[in-house]
């Protein structure tokens, strides 16, 4: 429950306190005025001082005795001021008092066990209403750390793994002298720049994550017999989109990384028809491949999707002995 719904439910209950007490006071004389206004004192200042004090302190409901203790501590307490205010101030400055100045301090005590019910019930119930939201606030702040935590984490793993890969790449371009080596550098600065610059932002557009992948196949084309195999489908009608970034380039590269591209390629269908991503990837395997083609990358990405689209997205990986099939739609609407 937030702040001011705290607040109002305060309001409320010293507003009809306060109807009710002016209603009745219209129909007695004066010396009654005084003992409404020191017993609604009484009653305000024991109400918080149970509120903030009595109830965090002693209210523990495994322990039952602290309960009772925190309980006659506020009975005390209402008891000591309003014997204070009307039995000791209003005499010496009125010359009125509310109890026969005859009346002993137990009979006293036992008499207001009931008058200070009332208010220390309400105070207790208001208090642990605020201590329960209090308590649900802290629980949530603790799993959105958990998960901001866990999410920058699982982003850290993605950045070296993929930059591992894209190395191997160039390091055999370079051993064969090739002039693709240089062009593949340049691709791979600008990837660099890319990661470096939008991996630490919770969302970039659409249209950056799509130049990462974008860039990366523009790198793997260099080392490819047949580039014009790769068949890419873009259709881009809401490019300032939002997206987890490198939430959709895991499964390009993986599919680099394990895919047979011997007279072969792939095709990479991208949408984002009604804010709703569709991103299709077919490719074949490679035989020579002993690891599954759901890899370390293609993990992280399942987690983050869990994490930052949880009901909102749908994923399935259909994988054959020949064939790697991943089919994904994220609904962005709300981000």
């Amino acid at each position: 429950m937030k702040t001011g719904k705290f607040f109002f439910l305060h309001y409320i209950y010293w507003g009809l306190y306060l109807l009710t007490e002016t209603i009745s006071i219209l129909y007695f004389d004066q010396n009654y005025w005084f003992l409404r206004i020191t017993f609604f004192l009484t009653s305000f200042v024991c109400f918080y001082f149970n509120y903030f004090w009595i109830v965090p302190k002693f209210f523990d409901i495994n322990k039952l005795y602290k309960i009772v203790i925190g309980y006659f501590i506020s009975v005390f307490f209402f008891v000591l001021i309003r014997y204070s205010a009307e039995e000791l101030f209003l005499p010496a400055f009125f010359g009125i008092r509310n109890y026969n100045e005859k009346t002993g301090l137990l009979f006293y005590f036992y008499d207001n066990l009931y008058y200070s019910f009332i208010t220390i019930f309400v105070s207790t119930v208001f208090s642990l209403f605020r201590l329960i939201s209090e308590s649900e606030s802290e629980k949530r702040q603790l799993i959105e750390d958990k998960k901001n935590s866990e999410l920058q984490a699982l982003k850290t793993q993605i950045n070296p793994h993929f930059i591992f890969n894209t190395l191997n790449n160039i390091y055999s371009l370079v051993y064969q002298k090739s002039e693709k080596a240089l062009p593949a550098i340049e691709e791979l600065s600008q990837l660099l720049r890319y990661s470096t610059k939008d991996l630490e932002k919770d969302f970039i557009p659409l249209e950056k994550e799509i130049g990462y992948l974008e860039s990366l196949i523009e790198l793997e084309k260099l080392r490819i017999k047949n580039p014009e195999l790769l068949i890419v489908n873009k259709k881009n009608n809401f490019p300032n989109l939002n997206i987890s970034p490198m939430l959709l380039v895991p499964f390009v590269e993986n599919a680099f990384k394990h895919g047979d591209f011997s007279g072969k390629g792939f095709v990479l269908n991208i949408s984002d028809k009604n804010q709703r991503v569709s991103f299709y990837l077919h490719n074949f395997k490679n035989p020579k491949s002993k690891d599954s083609l759901s890899g370390i990358g293609i993990g992280n990405v399942k987690k983050r999707l869990e994490i930052l689209y949880p009901n909102q997205h749908e994923l399935n990986i259909i994988e054959t002995e020949s064939d790697f099939t991943v089919d994904l739609r994220i609904d962005l609407r709300n981000d």
